[in-house]
């Protein structure tokens, strides 16, 4: 950023006093020459200066203007999507003046977000968030996203936006567990909590994953382990699937959402068998 001219000719007057060869130019007066000599040479430096921040400016907006977005960028837009209302012409942004935040957060729709990209293709997943559960966007909002997604997207960029139910996983659970603070139906025995397991689990689903990350069942087992009163948690079988693929395939380390997240859809999706520890 551009110094102002008077910042430039104090440090030159600095210079001029610190150097003793220039001892005989000592005039205190504000219209001695010397003095408006630094005045000329500052103005000629700040308006050097100026041209270069102008300079700086226009080649940073060509580099926003000529460099593919990176896919953090795609899925930074995709977070900022209104429904409801349309960019700024020519543009990526939206001109928010007439909203209120409170206007412009009820518009942003997209919860979660990923982008990844393979075989020349960049996949954008999607969902929104209803009473804490993500949830896929209806037809409308997903075919408005992805026009605007369309819109802002790179010349070239093969580009595809998924937005799916959750996909499903089923789990079976022998919880050895400490009778000094659970019961034989998992519920706290001092009734704070009828479920605490089963909400652990839920909770890492719905928290303790990454959107569209790797569902580790290991880390689930540590969420689980951390449960006051859970001894030991062992998975006995885990296995998931697409929303609409009917037959569950077992998992034995890690499972890849094809949606970007899971759920339990039925009560007996989620099995805990309660063991008492033996405590002696």
């Amino acid at each position: 950023m551009a110094r102002t001219i008077a910042q430039i000719q104090a440090q030159i007057i600095l210079s001029v006093q610190a150097d003793s060869t220039l001892a005989q130019i000592n005039s205190p007066s504000a219209f001695a020459i010397w003095r408006l000599w630094t005045y000329v040479v500052a103005s000629a430096i700040w308006l050097l200066e100026t041209y270069f921040d102008i300079h700086k400016a226009e080649v940073n907006e060509a580099l926003a203007t000529l460099k593919p977005h990176g896919l953090r960028w795609y899925q930074a837009k995709t977070l900022a999507f209104q429904y409801g209302s349309d960019l700024v012409e020519d543009e990526d942004y939206y001109n928010n003046s007439a909203l209120t935040p409170d206007e412009i957060a009820d518009q942003q729709i997209v919860a979660q977000a990923s982008v990844t990209e393979a075989d020349g293709k960049v996949t954008v997943k999607a969902a929104k968030e209803v009473a804490d559960e993500l949830e896929p966007l209806e037809t409308a909002k997903y075919n408005s996203l992805l026009a605007y997604l369309q819109e802002i997207k790179d010349a070239g960029v093969r580009l595809e936006l998924l937005s799916f139910n959750a996909d499903k996983l089923k789990l079976t659970i022998d919880v050895y567990y400490d009778p000094l603070i659970l019961n034989a139906d998992g519920e706290r025995i001092d009734g704070t909590n009828d479920d605490p397991v089963g909400e652990a689990a839920r909770l890492f689903l719905r928290e303790g994953l990454t959107f569209n990350g790797l569902f580790v069942v290991e880390k689930l087992r540590d969420a689980l382990q951390g449960v006051d009163g859970v001894f030991v948690p062992m998975i006995r079988s885990v296995s998931a699937a697409r929303y609409d693929n009917p037959s569950l395939s077992g998992v034995d380390v890690v499972y890849q959402p094809y949606s970007g997240f899971l759920r339990f859809y039925d009560a007996g999706d989620l099995t805990l068998n309660f063991i008492e520890k033996n405590l002696a």
